[in-house]
């Protein structure tokens, strides 16, 4: 049976003015399809919504059994949230591998890839598809190909787009190779190649460097920002492990060469978090979050340089030192909710976790990372940044044996992801930093799988430019800007809509199906805002504004129930501003 949530209208009328401003509507709810793994909105338009969701799929059939491959369904809404259409592309990816959805100028694609072992060649592969039937318009047609030069290399590419979206591009690296090489393939109208596919190179050991983004400008400058590792001598005997030490950014022509390398030292400061951006058709903005020492282990401050893109050199550099005080401490040990132990049992197993984590010498840190960015009509940037972390833990169980029979042993692993403090700023069109605000917030979003995922306790994880999934799920923050205002949801434990400022020590949100959504209004001329409870997670299922997609003043975002027994419901929320 659907069930349509009305019960949100009563709420809605108690806002009083605020409700005037903000409103929410939910669609129909419905069954996740058995096995799938999530369901997110790829695409918006003015009376449409396309959302993806993930499944596996057969690949192969053998007498002694069957190999199994990432699959995905094409799901369109209308303007009332109702269902249009569900296509899985099982039978038109027979024997190819499902990628991803993409909406590139009026359309929308569906990309694939095959792998042959023979030629040890990976090619990708793009369809156009009707959006009003929901099938391919025609065959897959090639659009890159890869060559592994060895055997055991591996092949990482991503499909994302140049700066201002005007182009698709194909990015890919070869893991496992001594050195670093990247290729950029650019793709103009109907995904044709935009000329020779550019190669860059550098000099790094391949497990010293990370690629953590990478910028196509307008004029066709590529930007490659880059993490820089050295192995440390760890906490046990003969234990060594690869430390994050500095960033190295450096902009390449079309051609693919060098022509300069951004000064990561500025001022005497250590970038330990960076964001790369082009002003429409403008100058870089560099955004960072520095520390006063080499490898600091805090944030002291966070620094913006405007950089011309023709040589690299700064235009102009400004900065504000951060109280690291002023962001909430993980690690508090009177941070318990004495009023539900069970919430207090998790909130000491992320201590111990995260404590454990520096303790083994993992070159752990308290890194900001950079979120949104969104253009003023003054000419100037907001930025928002999270304090973010994932690792994983494993922990170990035994279960005596029975009838003479010995006890087994079990392993648990936790793919832990940790959303903390918000931070927003206002960057002026001279670069300067206007004003600068926190709030205190402490999510924990956990997965948990079997035994046969085991990587090991306190494995601390960055996360690259070619990473995939699609987690965390509920944590997070979506934000939406409506004329001079930007409204920001995320959802929060209930004993915290009080905290509003710097400082506040902020509950710990585990049981998302708990939770309330909160709206922040946020001033962009002043960096006021106030906070406002939107909805309840436990009258319909769990929203995850951090997936929400934006179009004009309205965001779409899924709530998902997950249920012991029986389907996962889904349903779709348009969240409306004015």
């Amino acid at each position: 049976m659907k069930l349509v949530y009305l019960s949100l209208s009563v709420a809605f009328l108690s806002l009083s003015a605020y409700a005037q401003k903000t409103s929410i509507k939910w669609g129909d709810e419905f069954n996740l399809r058995k096995g799938s793994t999530d369901l997110r909105v790829i695409s918006v338009e003015k009376n449409a919504a396309y959302l993806q969701e993930s499944h596996p799929a057969l690949k192969s059939y053998f007498v002694v059994g069957a190999t199994m491959r990432e699959s995905a369904s094409l799901v369109k809404i209308d303007k009332d949230l109702k269902e249009v259409y569900r296509n899985d592309f099982n039978k038109e990816l027979r024997g190819k591998e499902f990628v991803q959805f993409l909406p590139f100028e009026d359309k929308l694609y569906l990309f694939s890839s095959d792998y042959s072992k023979r030629d040890r060649t990976l090619e990708i592969y793009a369809s156009a598809i009707d959006k009003n039937t929901g099938e391919l318009t025609g065959e897959f047609r090639q659009v890159a190909s890869f060559l592994k030069e060895e055997k055991k290399d591996d092949i990482d590419f991503k499909i994302t787009y140049n700066a201002d979206s005007s182009r698709v591009l194909i990015v890919s690296s070869v893991k496992g190779a001594e050195k670093n090489i990247y290729k950029v393939q650019e793709l103009g109208k109907n995904l044709r190649a935009a000329g020779r596919p550019v190669t860059l190179t550098n000099e790094f050991e391949e497990d010293k460097y990370q690629l953590e983004d990478l910028l196509y400008t307008s004029d066709r400058k590529i930007i490659l920002v880059g993490r820089m590792y050295e192995y440390e001598e760890g906490k046990k005997q003969k234990k060594k492990f690869l430390d994050f030490t500095n960033y190295n950014i450096r902009i390449y022509n079309d051609k693919g060469k060098q022509q300069s390398e951004l000064n990561t030292t500025i001022n005497g400061k250590w970038l330990i978090s960076t964001k790369l951006v082009q002003e429409k058709n403008k100058d870089l903005v560099l955004a960072a979050f520095y520390s006063n020492q080499k490898k600091g282990k805090t944030i002291d401050g966070l620094l913006v340089q405007r950089i011309n893109t023709a040589d690299g050199t700064a235009i102009s550099t400004s900065d504000k030192p951060i109280n690291n005080s002023l962001l909430n401490g993980m690690d508090d040990d009177n941070n318990e909710d004495v009023d539900d132990k069970e919430d207090s049992k998790e909130e000491r197993k992320m201590r111990e976790s995260l404590a454990k984590l520096k303790d083994e010498g993992e070159g752990f840190s308290k890194y900001m990372q950079f979120r949104n960015i969104f253009y003023t009509e003054d000419k100037g940037l907001v930025i928002f940044a999270e304090h973010f972390h994932h690792y994983i833990t494993t922990s170990q169980s035994y279960t005596s044996g029975v009838n003479g029979m010995p006890g087994t042993w079990s392993t648990t692993t936790y793919s832990n992801y940790i959303s903390g403090d918000l931070l927003m700023c206002k960057i002026d069109a001279s670069g300067n930093i206007n004003w600068l605000q926190i709030l205190p917030k402490m999510q924990r979003e956990v997965i948990r799988y079997g035994s046969y995922r085991t990587p090991g306790y306190g494995f601390s994880m960055h996360m690259s430019y070619f990473a995939e999934g699609n987690r965390p799920f509920y944590s997070g923050f979506g934000a939406i800007q409506s004329g001079n205002t930007i409204h920001i949801l995320f959802n929060d434990n209930t004993k915290n809509s009080g905290i509003v400022q710097a400082g506040q020590k902020a509950k710990s949100t585990v049981r998302f199906s708990k939770t309330d959504c909160y709206v922040l209004d946020l001033d962009e001329n002043t960096g006021k805002f106030s906070r406002k409870t939107f909805f309840s997670n436990k009258d319909v299922p769990t929203a995850m504004p951090r997936l929400g997609a934006v179009i004009g003043n309205d965001m779409y975002m899924v709530g998902k129930s997950d249920r012991m027994i029986g389907k996962s419901k889904i349903a779709v929320a348009k969240i409306s501003m004015e």
